[in-house]
């Protein structure tokens, strides 16, 4: 898994950035290596949003392209939500490639020769 961390209109601390790299490592046993995660960290200008932390994240798989954006008084909250829903919807896309397989008509699998066991030569 490939991620990359982007922050708009101001800068983070280091440990803001190191925990969400932790926190969305968890993502990493359910999605290829080579997935490619972005991360944005932005802040509301406006004065009467009251979460104005936002954290947006697009992850680039083979298939759809999967997308959540949270906004939350902090970093940290607004991490800690969006990995919970990142979590359900790869858990969706892998179940759904899973279950789902490719299949074939009937009658094109009633075409194909059935392999014949070969006797065992003493």
């Amino acid at each position: 898994m490939r991620l990359q961390v982007t922050v708009r209109h101001g800068s983070v601390s280091d440990s803001v950035r190191s925990y969400v790299e932790r926190k969305l490592a968890k993502l990493e046993r359910r999605i290829h290596d080579a997935t490619l995660i972005e991360v944005v960290l932005d802040r509301e200008a406006n004065p009467k949003i009251v979460d104005d932390h936002v954290v947006e994240a697009t992850i680039y798989t083979k298939g759809p392209t999967l997308h959540g954006r949270e906004a939350a008084t902090t970093y940290e909250a607004a991490t800690d939500v969006l990995v919970d829903k990142l979590e359900r919807q790869v858990g969706r896309y892998r179940d759904k490639r899973v279950l789902e397989r490719r299949r074939r008509p009937a009658e094109a699998a009633a075409e194909l020769p059935v392999p014949a066991e070969e006797e065992p030569s003493s």
